[in-house]
């Protein structure tokens, strides 16, 4: 078995891998290649099929499977492109929608995928691009995803359910930042119901690229009847991007789909410096760093597994490697062909207009708290709390919200309203811009901050 991988972020950068275009160009002597047998990066391939350009490190068996699902959508005519569904605006319409038997053809597919990882590490925003339309709060700060909320994605005969999961954290985390209990409970309850596990991870923070989240290894050690596959995020922020292969060895341990990696390190002038690989620096959680011989008592695993874990660095079952940007449309495509073929016989458990499960109010307000989020200092967003006051159609279909925001401090209610009101206006401004795409109307909301006693 040979693995191929495709990137253009690795192809560009001095010919990191390989100058092969359609698998007949000589080998570049500088480069990279990784595989069981051989490696090619290649925007060409046998009988015409052609890579997006996203990093895809998988079996020989999966992209015959994958170029034979291609050829036969060339066939058909290139498939029935269907728009990303929309959420309706009325919440009696969306439990109606919910509720609604699915509309699922005779020989219909479905996958249930659990995006987990640390936190931060790019899933709702990977989500979001997959389902076509922002559903899921994006921030730059942690923990911007309180509670396990689902997308449904529906494209011809199959369906893929999106699980997308709060960033896993440690019981003393959330006490100490007096966090909600949903993001201990949702991801470990998300990953019991999933078909396929995505673990995320941000390649361009130098800590957490170093070594898998040791929350992470606990919950694949838990389940490791369900496949997983590895999604290296951020990679268009990553400098060098010949060390991205180093990344992936690291973080699966050398083995991919069972199969040893073999990595020809690149060829360095005599004067270039040797620097030997220092992972002590990556530095210890102290909320993981337990006392010798002892366990978690919120895990089932054994004290000698939960050791063993801790001195790894990856996990040696990934299935497949996705190098991508979640925020690049062509890199997640990729992806979602992956999931596509990946599919199962079986029936749909959604209607093919169901978009998400969360409630509009629930749309409104975790956008809300983005918006909360990417625009107010340190901890004051995390101490904020909504009430929806008035949710109603106006006369010319659009949408009059009114929310009202809680705050601890007096010093948060003057932040939040800004000089002469000019912040809660932005927030109000930058929220219904993204709740308008999401209904498919003009939302006009309104923000209002009280101090709470």
């Amino acid at each position: 078995m040979a693995f191929r991988v495709c990137a253009r972020w690795l192809c560009r950068d001095s010919a990191v891998l390989c100058r092969r275009a359609a698998g007949s160009a000589p080998r570049e002597s500088a480069s990279r290649f990784l595989g069981a047998g051989n490696a090619a990066c290649s925007r060409g391939g046998r009988n015409g099929f052609i890579f997006t350009p996203a990093c895809f490190i998988t079996s020989e068996a999966f992209l015959n499977r994958l170029m034979k699902g291609k050829a036969a959508e060339a066939e058909a005519g290139g498939g029935f492109y269907r728009l990303p569904a929309s959420v309706p605006p009325d919440s009696g319409e969306q439990l109606s929608l919910l509720m609604r038997h699915p509309d699922q053809p005779d020989n219909s597919k479905v996958l249930k995928v659990a995006i987990i990882g640390a936190p931060n590490a790019g899933k709702s925003t990977l989500s979001n691009q997959l389902l076509g339309r922002k559903v899921f709060a994006v921030s730059k700060k942690v923990h911007t995803t309180r509670t396990r909320s689902m997308g449904v994605l529906t494209e011809d005969d199959t369906q893929i359910i999106l699980l997308d999961t709060p960033g896993l954290t440690t019981a003393s985390k959330v006490k100490r930042h007096q966090l909600e209990k949903s993001l201990l409970v949702d991801p470990w309850n998300t990953v019991k119901e999933a078909d396929l596990m995505v673990v995320m991870v941000d390649v361009a923070d130098r800590w957490m690229c170093k070594r898998l989240d040791f929350e992470v290894l606990k919950c694949l050690a838990q389940h490791p009847d369900i496949p997983a596959v590895l999604v290296l995020n951020k990679v268009d922020l990553f400098g060098v991007k010949d060390k991205l292969l180093d990344i992936t060895a690291e973080l699966t341990c050398g083995v991919v789909n069972g199969r040893k990696m073999r990595i020809r390190p690149v060829i360095k002038p005599p004067w270039a410096e040797k620097r030997p690989e220092r992972h002590s620096e990556v530095p210890l959680d102290e909320d993981n760093a337990w006392p010798e011989g002892s366990a978690d008592p919120n895990s089932p695993l054994s004290k000698e597994e939960l050791k063993a874990l801790r001195s790894q660095q990856g996990w040696p079952h990934f299935k497949d490697v996705f190098m991508l940007s979640s925020v690049d449309p062509e890199d997640v495509e990729t992806l979602k062909n992956y999931f596509m073929v990946a599919a199962k016989p079986g029936p749909w458990q959604y209607h093919s207009e169901v978009l998400t499960d969360q409630s509009p109010e629930e749309v409104c307000t975790n956008i809300i708290r983005e918006k909360l989020l990417e625009n107010l200092p340190q901890e004051v967003p995390y101490s904020l709390t909504q009430t929806v006051e008035f949710w109603q159609n106006g006369e010319n279909s659009e949408l009059e919200v009114f929310v009202k925001l809680y705050a601890k401090k007096d010093t948060h209610v003057r932040m939040v309203i800004g000089t002469g009101g000019q912040m809660v206006s932005q927030l109000a401004r930058e929220a219904a811009e993204d709740l308008s795409r999401v209904f498919l109307r003009e939302v006009k909301l309104r923000l209002s901050v009280k101090l709470k006693k």
